[in-house]
């Protein structure tokens, strides 16, 4: 008998614990901030650091002004666009990088980028690829198309 009274009070205690926890509540929240402000565009991955002159062509500019990657992309939909991937940090660039807030160079300047030489396609979100791109082509036209 001793035992079905502390059965049924562990019962009882279990039930009482069960009712007066608090419930877990699960909340996801992104905040990727302002664009970075960089003269020449910034990386499409994370930390989104500025990218160095020549690593975007002139399809990621619309009217002089970068279209921008990541969650601040700005161009049309299916949009792929030329880079030059030998400025990549991730690929071993070591040479120079601006910082955000910095201007362009007047001899750097998007105006300037009559011997841009891309080797890779882009999409603004962080994908690349060969001359089709999941079925779609990759033709990203010249000034992208943007909208600001």
């Amino acid at each position: 008998m001793n035992r079905l009274k502390y059965l049924a009070l562990a019962a009882v205690a279990g039930a009482c614990f069960a009712t007066t926890s608090p419930e877990a509540v699960a909340q996801v929240g992104v905040d990727v901030g302002v664009e970075p402000d960089c003269p020449y565009g910034y990386y499409d991955y994370a930390p989104y650091s500025c990218a160095p002159s020549g690593y975007y062509g002139p399809d990621w500019f619309f009217g002089g002004v970068f279209i921008g990657v990541g969650p601040w992309f700005h161009g049309r939909a299916h949009f792929r666009g030329h880079v030059n991937n030998h400025y990549d940090g991730r690929r071993g660039y070591t040479g120079p990088m601006p910082n955000r807030g910095d201007r362009p160079q007047p001899a750097m300047h998007i105006d300037h980028m009559n011997h841009f030489r891309g080797n890779e396609m882009r999409d603004g979100f962080g994908h690349m690829g060969g001359a089709h791109m999941g079925g779609a082509h990759m033709g990203g036209g010249h000034a992208g198309g943007g909208r600001r």
